[in-house]
């Protein structure tokens, strides 16, 4: 089952479970949209994975499984993050 971490780790943008602005890898590395398909060029900088829109967890079912509390904020050296995205960013992630 999903955590439904709270925030982007990068920039620490609340993502609440509702948030149709999270993105997640298969890791469930968490980031808003704008880190995940403009800083980071869809190459998750954990990884190298690509990243999907993270579902939102039904009301009822957050009653009985609730989205994590806990922040995992690490924003990204983004040197780094930038030659790894540009080395796998043409890669399709099943190639990766």
């Amino acid at each position: 089952m999903l955590e439904i971490r709270p925030n982007c780790e990068h920039c620490n943008k609340d993502l609440p479970n509702t948030s149709t602005e999270a993105m997640i890898c298969s890791f469930e590395c968490t980031y808003c949209k704008t880190c995940a398909l403009e800083v980071f060029d869809n190459v998750c900088p954990s990884c190298i994975g690509n990243f999907v829109e993270r579902p939102i967890r039904p009301l009822k079912m957050i009653v009985k499984y609730p989205a994590s509390t806990k922040i995992i904020f690490k924003p990204k050296n983004l040197e780094i993050s930038k030659m790894n995205s540009e080395q796998y960013k043409n890669i399709t992630p099943q190639k990766r």
